[in-house]
């Protein structure tokens, strides 16, 4: 198997005014709402999908540490509990890091963690966004693709 890098996907924008097969893509991504996350590996199918949504998301390489806080944090499962070491038991890993960890290598996948919604309901980000959100990131703004930056984003978000 080749060597697949997780990505963290962010909902920036709202809800009113993309296309609609913009809007079947972030469907698709699992982030229908503003300040949704969701966790995608780095396949040609996914990052597709992460072009042609770019004016409504942000994405980056996630580290292991945001990834564990995020699980820790952020996490729910059915029935809006909160996960627990206990409950991740009970779908086979003995405690978050190591969920964290098999997320990260990109050995499991969200949707194969029984009970585990597969998006993540974030804050607006503390402090406000920096740039402006209609413009890329790299031209000083919110969206699109922003590599490692991407954990800056998430902690504040939490």
């Amino acid at each position: 198997m080749e060597n697949r890098k997780c990505l963290l996907v962010i909902r920036v924008r709202g809800r009113i005014g993309p296309r609609k097969d913009v809007k079947e893509t972030l469907k698709y991504l699992r982030v229908e709402r503003t300040n949704y996350a969701t966790l995608v590996d780095d396949r040609p199918a996914y990052r597709g999908m992460l072009q042609k949504a770019k004016d409504w998301i942000t994405w980056g390489e996630v580290s292991l540490d945001v990834l564990e806080e995020l699980l820790r944090r952020r996490g729910r499962l059915v029935g809006d509990r909160r996960l627990t070491d206990e409950n991740v038991k009970e779908t086979g890993f003995d405690s978050i890091r190591e969920l964290a960890e098999a997320l990260y290598r990109c050995e499991v996948s969200i949707e194969d963690v029984k009970g585990l919604k597969p998006f993540f309901r974030l804050r607006p980000p503390s402090g406000g966004y920096k740039g402006g959100i209609k413009r890329p990131y790299a031209a000083g703004g919110e969206l699109g693709y922003r590599g490692e930056a991407i954990n800056d984003l998430v902690k504040r978000m939490m």
